[in-house]
């Protein structure tokens, strides 16, 4: 009598490598979509952050700050000052958070500012560059050619 192995076949293997393969390549794209969509969201609330924290700034010192690190932590034992408010981490204090980097000008005299986010990489990190300024208003530019004050306010 003839002992019958146990296990499967290589063509059953191969069906089923097959079969994982036609998954992934449907799940990956849709995966790095989604990653996208979270980093361009992330940006928008880093900032809506940004424009609270001048806001806050403006109050406690009469101007907006000369820098974003301006408004970063205090170092250990400080208290808050115009040069290190504590009003945002020190993340995005470094100006770089979720795969966009932030971008900050004071205007003439510390009564302006503007703020930028733009995609590390545009492929794989986001699609779309943001504006904001002053007003609080945070604008988007879709085509790549960079946010400014006359691009279309999200909503």
């Amino acid at each position: 009598m003839r002992n019958k192995e146990k296990g499967f076949s290589l063509i059953e293997l191969l069906i089923v490598v097959a079969i994982i393969l036609i998954i992934a390549a449907i799940a990956v794209p849709n995966l790095l979509r989604s990653k996208i969509a979270a980093n361009q969201a992330s940006a928008v609330g880093s900032l809506r952050t940004l424009n609270t924290a001048c806001i806050a700034f403006s109050t406690s010192y009469g101007a907006f700050p000369a820098a974003l690190s301006n408004l970063g932590p205090v170092g250990s034992g400080g208290t808050a000052s115009s040069t290190s408010a504590d009003l945002i981490d020190s993340v995005l204090a470094a100006g770089t958070k979720s795969g966009y980097t932030f971008a900050f000008g004071a205007g003439a005299s510390n009564q302006s500012y503007t703020l930028t986010a733009t995609p590390i990489t545009a492929a794989t990190t986001g699609q779309n560059m943001y504006f904001t300024d002053q007003s609080g208003v945070i604008r988007v530019d879709t085509s790549g050619s960079g946010a400014g004050a006359t691009s279309t306010p999200i909503g």
